[in-house]
Formats: structure tokens, sequence, C-alpha cells
């Protein structure tokens, strides 16, 4: 399969690789120009291109950066193909204990309880799929486990094309771990950061009742929670650390199975 990616950031640069090492082609930008990209392209064999060029040809276009850039990219997006699936990772995280630290400029509509990649479709003018936003970074890294091995982590994915999304699941599969049909845009609150689905390391059965679990009104609050502690440690803060914070804002074993 043909597929572009937008940011080289923790996701954005782990999809490169996973997907260059199941055989897919692959054309990469970022904000800094291709020249800045010439170490993955070397490690990988990706293509480092504009980011106007990203989406020349491709089956696939992979959005991997932050919530609050989203709306810029939207000229960008504007000129994309419309027969090419567009996929979102980024998350909505509206409270910062630091100034720009983990905040995006707040968006009335999805603080009313829209969801999220729902406005985003608005924002852009064409349909999206939401996908790899719930897991975190050393998830997707290190977690990752061939077809069928026991205790497969599982990815939810989003969408209003059922054959978008099915496009979509099987890349998720390429890249390490089973693919859970979330449902429609108008469903994909259910794995927004906040919901037991989100980063909580979930195989397929969990991830499924997790999805049914999901408490619309409860997921921001709880979502807030979190950022609010973590904003009053010090240094980075440990992947493990993230996964317990969420699996206990969502009553779930504090212990990954």
């Amino acid at each position: 399969m043909k597929i572009g990616i937008i940011g080289t950031g923790n996701i954005g640069g782990t999809l490169v690789r996973k997907l260059r090492a199941s055989g897919h082609e692959v054309r990469v930008a970022n904000s800094r120009g291709p020249e800045s990209l010439s170490d993955l392209a070397a490690e990988t064999g990706a293509t480092a291109v504009t980011a106007a060029e990203v989406a020349a040809g491709v089956d696939v276009l992979i959005v991997s950066a932050p919530f609050q850039q989203l709306t810029g990219l939207k000229p960008l997006i504007s000129e994309v193909a419309s027969d090419i699936t567009v996929v979102d990772t980024s998350n909505y995280m509206p409270v910062s204990g630091e100034p720009g630290q983990y905040g995006a400029n707040p968006v009335e509509a999805i603080d009313k309880g829209q969801p999220e990649t729902a406005w985003l479709q608005e924002q852009w003018g064409r349909p999206v799929i939401r996908a790899w936003n719930a897991l975190s970074a050393q998830m997707l890294t290190e977690k990752g486990k061939a077809h069928g091995e026991p205790g497969r982590l599982a990815v939810p994915v989003a969408g209003d094309s059922a054959e978008s999304k099915q496009l979509v699941m099987r890349l998720v599969e390429d890249t390490g771990f089973d693919a859970v049909d979330a449902g429609t845009i108008a469903e994909s609150w259910r794995q927004q950061f906040g919901t037991p689905a989100y980063v909580t390391e979930l195989t397929a059965d969990q991830l499924g009742e997790a999805l049914g679990l999901a408490d619309r009104e409860a997921a921001p609050k709880r979502r807030d929670a979190i950022v609010q502690i973590v904003s009053t440690w010090q240094g980075p803060v440990a992947s493990q650390d993230w996964l317990l914070l969420c699996r206990a804002a969502a009553r779930l074993p504090l212990a990954a199975d």
C-alpha cells in the first residue's frame, strides 16, 4: 500500500518505521522540510518529501500532529484527492498545568460534547478515520506482536466509511495490534482521552468491552483530572505512569493483563 504520513513525532515516526517494516511504500513530511528527515529516510527507506507532496499518489494519508495544529493543515488537506483515506491520530487536551505543555486551545463545540473527530471533519471538510490515538508511544513502539500471538493488544478504529475503515484496520494490524471496529465518528468519543479504551492496554475482547463501558459525561472530567495530576509532577512522565493513571480513572485493574 502507498501511505503518506505528516508528522514525525513519537507516534508518526514510529508509524513510518512499522509500516515500512511491513513492506508499505511510505512518503513522509513534517513542518521542518525533507532535509530534516534524511536520517529517518535512510533508516527506513521512506521517501522524505515536502508537505505539499506527501499525498501524491498515496492510498492513505496519516496525519500525526498535535491537535492544536490540525486546523492549520486545512489548506493542505483540502488539496488531497477525495479517494484518499485520511487518518487522524491526535487527542484534544484543553487543560494544562504549564502553558503549552499539554493543553490545546479550548474548542467550545468539543467541550459541549461533540466528538473530536466529528469537529475535525467539519474543519477539514472531508471524512476522517480515527486510529492510533488511544495508545501511548511506548505501546506503539514496544508492545506490538505478531498476529495470533497470545496477549496481543488492540487499537480502536472509528469512521463512517466501511471501506476506508477496513483499509486502516489492516494497517493497524500491520503495526502489531488487533484492530477493533469502534463504530462511526459519532461514536468515536468512546476512544477519547478519559475513557476506558484510552491508554489502558487491552486485548481485543477487553477493548470491545471497554468501548461499551465508556461514560460520555464522565470522560472529560477524568481526562482533565489526569492532566492536572500530571502537571504537578516534576520531569518527564513515564508511560507506565500514564497507563496506571488511565486505568485507575477508568476503574480498571491497575496491573496490565
